[in-house]
């Protein structure tokens, strides 16, 4: 194993003890639905592997979550952050992505239930990872088979309509030009991909409300000031098959800028279809558009 392999199975190994510790501390029950999302996706991340030359993999396709939900109300709370946007797909891929593995094919399927199983690691979810060839990941039994662990009526829900993506974006490369940001290229595969400043948006309660894509630094001088928080998102329609680009109620105005002319992304239009080498221009801040 190379020297990055050692220092990720170090890693994985602490940050696995830490999340045990922790959910002892506080206890079953008392996590927010956002923080199980976040747990799922730090689990998922931790099944990175390296492959060699520096290289990182993840070696499946398809992770079926089953997620403890007591009651309906419990339930529509958790489907709230897991069905929202981002959604939970969309959360692991990009972390997948960030950790340079090829995330396009990944299908989640989810299930709730009404108590955890004994032989379960987590006491609010289970993950199960599979590698399946492509023609099975419509009709895969994956969540099924967690489902087919209780008699719960919530488990019987989730059985005759299990939470599945079958249809992925195609990925699009987003290259900041002007501005500052967490990284200066994106390359991203998500029906939703939320732009602004700061990676978490937060309400005066200090509760999570949106989740950036593509995040700006706070401290980034007057171009990254000139972006909102909540400043504007890129959508991907399956059926007609375009990005676009929507403003979200920006204070500074979103824009595109295409062979020389400035079209504007009034907020509350149908948006503007994006072009590869288009430039998105957030304020003062400017992002280049790559897509096949």
């Amino acid at each position: 194993m190379d020297i990055l392999g050692k220092a990720r199975k170090l890693e994985s190994t602490i940050a696995r003890k830490l999340d045990d510790a922790a959910r002892e501390l506080i206890g079953s029950g008392s996590l927010e639905p956002i923080e199980i999302v976040n747990f799922i996706v730090d689990a998922v991340e931790r099944e990175i592997q390296p492959s060699g030359r520096g290289r990182r993999v993840f070696p499946f396709n398809r992770v079926a979550v089953a997620i403890v939900a007591p009651s309906r109300d419990a339930r529509a709370r958790l489907e709230a952050i897991v069905d929202g946007k981002p959604t939970l797909r969309e959360r692991i891929v990009e972390r997948l992505t960030g950790g340079r593995c090829d995330a396009d094919d990944v299908v989640v399927d989810v299930a709730y239930i009404a108590r955890p199983q004994k032989t379960w690691r987590h006491r609010d979810f289970n993950l199960e990872f599979h590698r399946e060839a492509r023609a099975a990941l419509v009709n895969s039994p994956a969540a099924a088979s967690l489902v087919a662990q209780t008699r719960s009526p919530y488990a019987r829900d989730a059985a005759r309509s299990p939470h599945t993506t079958t249809v992925t974006p195609p990925p699009i490369e987003l290259t900041v030009l002007v501005g500052a940001a967490e990284q200066q290229k994106y390359s991203l595969a998500a029906e939703r991909i939320d732009l602004g400043r700061a990676v978490e948006v937060r309400d005066r309660g200090h509760r999570l409300i949106r989740t950036n894509h593509v995040a700006f630094l706070e401290h980034g001088g007057d171009v990254n000031k000139s972006v909102s928080r909540r400043h504007a998102h890129i959508s991907y329609d399956p059926r007609s098959g375009p990005y676009r680009l929507h403003d979200d109620g920006s204070a500074h105005g979103t824009s595109v800028i295409r062979h020389g002319r400035t079209v504007a992304v009034p907020n509350g239009s149908l948006g503007v279809r994006l072009r590869d080498g288009d430039e998105i221009v957030l304020g003062e801040a400017r992002l280049r558009v790559g897509v096949t």
